[in-house]
């Protein structure tokens, strides 16, 4: 072979070498890793790049420094299973048969006839896994193996529910002790991290829905008494776990394949005082449908697909996310059924700062079922509130339930850009934009039904029921002495 064949030849290889690697690329970019962190009443104060000045979260401030955060992402109930189901299924919550918090002994959960966004990425071919609370469902038929997670291990529903139970996969590994919660936000983030390690060639999605920091709080040896406060300490370990995981995935060489996203479920517990968190300039939190309840951080970072260090106060929802990350993957999603959630890809990336995905979201009752509380405009400057019972926490501290106090409210307009506090009812003076909210309210009423009104929805879907006999917890997991099923 000539010099110039020879050359002719390299070139050649280094070109398909070249194509093949781009090609590679192209696919790990059009399949990206998913890890979506999630927190349990972590409230919209609490990261410091939300304004939090009693301690610091370096690692969630990096995402968004590296990534972009939201103002205006909001969950459609201000509750632990509801929030779960609607970003598991693209759906508001009521409309899949999904309301408050689930019991350990609640007979329905997820339905079998759901399609969770697992199951969705499973068909491209996502590894999955979910290290953290669950609270779809306690029962086998109900538990996150049924449903589209290769692995699970965690309590599967909130920490304060009895028997605190550890689970893995659909094993009871053992009563939840003290050391155990002390070290529970350890546990799951070496479970996560040992994930991304085993699973580094992807694709792959690892959800992470901590238990912390819902009451009882609790925190290892290695942040206790860090703040002078224990709910302090416990952002400051679950801001450690957001750099472990962040930490594995440079490890792997995965960071320009891997979108990783931060939330919360639901805004903070604030009847616990100290032991609560901050909903910052929001009005309330958990349990309400203002603001402090439903508007929650959310942060998205993936190195050279999202613009770094933005800002963003497009209003979307958490069943936003749904389709969003299905179309990343390129995976189906169910078209023989009402999906909620919109495309949000464009807003998430930094490419679109103008427009809305929705032209309404409704927010529901995260007390009594099924109960309309209000609307909010896609834009995110109106919003109305219905009448209808809500409360004002009055807190106690070291532990302690506080109380709610109750509270009537009218019809209400707030101008949600002026007035983020909703300190000032201007629906007097917007009689025109009450009009028009009231058309949304309707629409919503005649789709997803209001109780309070008499209204059943149309396109309702039913939970998941257990057949009569079966027990509602876990194989091998009894109800305490005295305590019944619900």
């Amino acid at each position: 072979m000539t010099r110039f064949k020879q050359t002719a030849f390299l070139c050649c290889a280094l070109l398909a070498l070249g194509m093949q690697r781009s090609r590679l690329l192209d696919a790990q970019a059009a399949q990206p890793n998913i890890i979506f962190i999630f927190h349990d009443d972590s409230g919209y104060g609490d990261a410091s790049v939300y304004g939090q000045r009693e301690w610091e979260t370096p690692n969630i401030d990096r995402l968004a420094r590296e990534g972009i955060r939201f103002t205006n992402f909001h969950v459609p109930q201000s509750v632990c299973s509801a929030s779960r189901a609607a970003f598991l299924t693209g759906s508001y919550p009521n409309r899949v048969g999904i309301n408050g918090a689930l019991s350990p002994t609640s007979r329905i959960g997820i339905s079998d006839g759901e399609r969770l966004l697992p199951q969705v990425l499973k068909s491209r071919g996502y590894a999955t896994g979910l290290f953290g609370k669950w609270h779809l469902g306690a029962a086998p038929q109900f538990l996150p193996t049924r449903h589209g997670f290769d692995e699970y291990a965690g309590i599967p529903y909130s920490n304060d529910m009895v028997p605190a139970i550890l689970l893995e996969n659909e094993k009871l590994l053992r009563e939840v002790s003290q050391q155990d919660r002390d070290n529970l936000t350890t546990f799951l983030t070496e479970r996560a991290v040992d994930f991304i390690d085993r699973h580094r060639q992807g694709p792959f999605f690892l959800y992470v829905p901590h238990h912390m920091p819902h009451v009882p709080l609790a925190v290892s040896t290695k942040f206790k008494g860090k703040t002078g406060r224990l709910y302090g300490d416990v952002m400051l370990e679950l801001d450690w776990s957001v750099g472990q995981i962040l930490d594995a995935v440079k490890r792997n060489h995965l960071d320009d394949q891997t979108l990783v996203m931060f939330a919360s479920d639901n805004g903070p517990w604030l009847i616990y005082g100290d032991h609560g968190g901050s909903a910052g300039p929001l009005r309330e939190g958990k349990h309400t449908s203002f603001d402090g309840g439903i508007r929650e951080p959310f942060i998205a970072r993936w190195p050279g697909h999202i613009r770094a260090g933005t800002v963003s106060n497009t209003l979307i929802m958490s069943f936003d996310l749904y389709p969003t990350l299905a179309k990343l993957a390129k995976a189906a999603v169910p078209a023989d059924r009402i999906l909620d959630g919109h495309d949000v890809w464009p807003w998430l990336s930094g490419g679109r700062s103008s427009g809305a995905p929705h032209d309404a979201v409704y927010i529901y009752s995260a007390q009594r079922a099924g109960e309309l509380n209000g609307v909010i405009s896609g834009d995110g400057r109106w919003k109305l509130l219905l009448p209808h019972e809500t409360f004002h926490a009055l807190p106690a501290n070291g532990g302690e339930r506080g109380i709610m106090q109750p509270l009537k409210m009218d019809v209400s307009l707030f101008d949600m850009e002026k007035d983020i506090g909703e300190t000032t009812n201007v629906a007097a003076e917007h009689p025109d934009v009450v009009k028009k909210m009231m058309i949304f309210v309707e629409r919503g009423r005649d789709d997803l039904g209001d109780t309070l009104v008499g209204r059943v929805g149309k396109n309702l879907r039913a939970p998941g029921r257990l057949p009569d006999g079966v027990s509602p917890l876990p194989d091998g997991v009894s109800l305490p002495a005295g305590r019944s099923e619900k």
